[in-house]
């Protein structure tokens, strides 16, 4: 391993920045797909930087964001015109993102970098302040990561982030001439006043159902979970709670009886007809749908639409890389979609089925064509199945 230092100014006293690559005299097999990536940490632990050196082809590391803004400014605009394929930022209990969040911001090219928060050294407690800053793309513990997940992960946030960045440019574009943004307001209205309306209206129902959770099994009402929607962004998703406590646990000893298409690599769905873990309230909230009403409020946070591709727990979403899956988080997440009234409830899915249907959306979606949607939904609502 060759280790480089870069120098800093003439004022400083210590080396800033650091230059890392690897080197072999033994010639790697290629297989003319694979993408060399580099790294660009911020931070002190030398056991982060060890693991990255030993995961990534080359990359760097400052000590603070104060020499990683100078060090990336620097290489912008060199010759090499050097971008990071990722940012990792080792966050501490005084960690302070305003100014690294401010500098990504004035660069458009910086924009697409995702950025990593490392929190091994971060109390617990101190995780939802960084959760809720939207410029940070990940949270995780580098020696939770192996290798492979981290590259996969890290490939992945970056293909979803810079086709949103460059959706979000040519809808810009588009609007500059003909308006053709316009729908995009009116779905949104159309979803508050919807969501507003129905939330309102059902909630004698939501009582009848809370009462009905808490009287069967002890454990919370509603079932929270991270989902990734619209452009991998990560959020709080909202249903009734309708399996025993700690289900989500049980996923791996249950992986036999998967509905989808069994598979080792590539995109993974996980979804078990007449599961056991369901409980009897909750069968029946599941074949009548009402246990997405909680939803609503997800619709009228602005996290999803009424319409749109479900949005994925994050262990299904990171196993969608490539980039011809990651077109479909293109879309808003909705609660109803064209998997939901073509596919519901039915044995004979296959994975590639479920994409495709989430692709054609992304692809099509349109206020029209919500309605559409909306309109051939009731008759998927009720399903002789509980998947």
């Amino acid at each position: 391993m060759e280790l480089t230092f870069l120098p800093g100014r003439k004022t400083e006293a210590r080396r800033s920045y650091k230059h890392f690559s690897f080197s072999s005299g033994i010639e790697q097999p290629s297989s003319g797909t694979e993408q060399k990536l580099e790294f660009f940490y911020i931070g002190k632990k030398a056991s982060n930087i060890d693991s990255l050196i030993k995961t990534f082809e080359s990359g760097y590391a400052a000590e603070n964001i104060s020499h990683a803004r100078a060090m990336i400014r620097r290489m912008l605009h060199s010759k090499s015109g050097f971008l990071p394929d990722v940012i990792i930022l080792e966050v501490k209990q005084d960690t302070d993102f305003r100014d690294l969040q401010q500098f990504l911001a004035t660069d458009t090219l910086l924009a697409g970098v995702p950025v990593i928060a490392e929190v091994s050294e971060l109390p617990k407690e101190s995780f939802k302040r960084v959760k809720e800053c939207a410029f940070i793309d990940e949270i995780l513990m580098l020696k939770d990561q192996s290798k492979s997940a981290l590259i996969r992960k890290i490939g992945f946030l970056k293909k979803v982030k810079q086709q949103f960045l460059h959706e979000k440019s040519f809808s810009l574009e588009m609007s500059l001439h003909d308006h053709k943004s316009r729908p995009t307001y009116i779905k949104r209205s159309f979803d508050i006043l919807v969501s507003s309306s129905l939330l309102l209206l059902s909630s004698p129902v939501l009582l009848l159902v809370m009462a009905a959770i808490r009287i069967e099994s002890k454990g919370p009402i509603f079932y929270i979970s991270k989902r990734a929607g619209r452009g991998y962004r990560i959020f709080n998703f909202f249903k009734f709670r309708t399996m025993e406590v700690d289900a989500d646990k049980k996923v791996e000893s249950m992986s036999h009886l998967n509905q989808y298409d069994a598979v080792t690599e590539g995109p993974v769905f996980f979804k078990v007809d007449n599961d056991p873990r369901i409980t009897k309230v909750g069968n029946f909230l599941r074949k009548t749908s009402l246990d997405e009403l909680p939803q609503l409020l997800n619709v009228l946070k602005g996290d999803m639409s009424l319409v749109g591709n479900r949005p994925l727990p994050l262990y299904e979403a990171a196993s969608l890389t490539t980039d011809q899956w990651a077109k479909r988080f293109m879309a808003p997440a909705g609660i109803t979609g064209l998997w939901q009234i073509k596919k519901r409830g039915k044995k004979d899915m296959s994975v590639a089925e479920r994409i495709t249907l989430d692709i054609d959306y992304a692809d099509r979606y349109g206020f029209f064509y919500d309605l559409w949607i909306m309109a051939n939904t009731p008759s998927a609502l009720i399903q002789s199945s509980n998947a």
